[in-house]
């Protein structure tokens, strides 16, 4: 009843100001963009492990994620995003947090198509976009890749988590191969020290580690005083959850990838919660008309996911 009686004029003027009020915070929103940043590789690697856990899994090392969530304060976690993570008991915190901690499941079958498709990875370019705990881009340099470069949203996960994973995976002392544990099962037990690491190893030397939103690190890439040519393949997992997400991630794709390159993404087919999925990115992609997909494989069980390939149209 108010309503009906309410003062037209002013009711115009209160959908002015929350008209002014929504744009002003859409254009915060997009000038909140994390700037990007190059993380060095310390010369000393045992500090790179010092007082980290690692478990294992499918013969990979990783740093155990509940021991990062105990430990991880103060310096370690400038952005704040694990106390954020925990307080929240949240896997996702737009603009905060976009989930590096974790290992997503599509990473998995991401690595298992590397094995089953034959994909080489030799003599390449490789970039781990949205790396997290960045095993994709471990395997890329375990098939001998000539360069891999990992990428992630949150600073705190290139270096807490990433690149000791890297040094753990890489490092002379019994470096690990892909090809066993295909059960997903971890293959020895965890393990409760952490891994002495002995010189650096030239794996290392073919690694440069970056965070910060996707715009931004492509333009430090091409900027960059340190030559970086573009990428024969780009890997990604679980990268496509949020559709707001979908124009920076294709131009990075667009800017980054060789002529003749590939890229191959694995995701959900439906993120319940916020409203990304495969099939959505599929169509986004169809309408900027630059990529064509393929979608080489699927899965079933549980939660449907889907590994597409994506490359220039009209490419050898």
């Amino acid at each position: 009843k108010s309503r009906e009686i309410a003062d037209p004029a002013a009711d115009s003027s209160l959908k002015l100001a929350a008209a002014k009020h929504g744009d002003e915070a859409a254009s915060k929103k997009k000038l909140c963009v994390k700037a990007a940043k190059e993380h060095s590789i310390p010369e000393d690697l045992n500090k790179v492990l010092e007082n980290k856990v690692m478990e294992t899994v499918l013969d990979f090392s990783y740093v155990k994620l509940s021991e990062v969530e105990m430990t991880c304060s103060g310096d370690a976690d400038r952005e704040g995003i694990v106390s954020k993570s925990v307080s929240s008991h949240s896997d996702l915190i737009p603009g905060v947090y976009e989930g590096g901690l974790k290992i997503w499941e599509c990473t998995f079958d991401l690595v298992d198509y590397f094995s089953e498709a034959e994909i080489k990875f030799t003599n390449k370019t490789v970039l781990d976009l949205g790396c997290g705990a960045g095993l994709l881009g471990i395997v890329a340099l375990q098939g001998e890749a000539a360069q891999v470069h990992f990428q992630d949203y949150n600073s705190t996960v290139i270096d807490e988590i990433t690149l000791p994973n890297v040094v753990a995976n890489c490092i002379s002392e019994g470096r690990r191969m892909m090809g066993s544990g295909k059960d997903g099962k971890a293959s020895k037990p965890p393990s409760k020290r952490p891994r002495k690491a002995e010189g650096s190893p030239d794996v290392l030397n073919r690694c440069r580690f970056f965070s910060g939103e996707w715009s931004q690190v492509s333009q430090l890439l091409l900027n960059s005083n340190k030559p970086c040519s573009k990428y024969d393949i780009i890997l990604t997992s679980e990268t496509i959850y949020n559709p707001d997400y979908y124009s920076a991630l294709h131009d990075t794709l667009a800017q980054l990838l060789d002529r003749n390159g590939h890229v191959y993404l694995a995701s959900k087919v439906h993120y319940f919660g916020v409203g990304g999925g495969i099939y959505l990115f599929e169509k986004f992609i169809e309408e900027k008309n630059v990529f064509r997909t393929t979608m080489v494989k699927t899965f079933d069980q549980g939660l449907q996911r889907c590994i597409m390939e994506i490359a220039f149209k009209n490419c050898c």
